[in-house]
């Protein structure tokens, strides 16, 4: 009985296979040389304090979904209960989110979020 020769590492090809000169994934990027230039935020935003103040109230929709559902039902033929349902689910959280972005901006009053 002949001697087993080791097998080759996943990704490797043995050295008889010829390539078919199409890239299998095996090569890797060059890395980026130099040095990334770290910027001041207050110098690239702004200073706060030279912000104008806001003069517009978030306010936070209790029923996200209204506009999209005057639009009438999604043309999503079979599928249009649970896309309705996805749909209210995306529209929520945007919602969500967007009334921390809000608070965290002081556009609102975080407890305002918790009514």
């Amino acid at each position: 009985m002949a001697a087993k020769r080791p097998r080759k590492a996943s990704g490797q090809k043995a050295s008889n296979q010829k390539s078919s000169g199409k890239n299998k994934g095996g090569s890797r990027r060059k890395k980026k040389t130099g040095k990334v230039n770290a910027v001041n935020a207050t110098q690239f935003w702004g200073a706060k304090e030279d912000l104008p103040d806001a003069d517009v109230e978030a306010l936070v929709s209790t029923y996200p979904q209204a506009i999209v559902k005057s639009l009438g039902r999604p043309p999503l033929s079979g599928h249009q209960n649970a896309s309705e349902h996805y749909f209210a689910a995306v529209y929520e959280r945007t919602v969500v989110l967007g009334s921390a972005l809000a608070a965290a901006g002081d556009l609102i009053e975080a407890e305002e979020l918790t009514r």
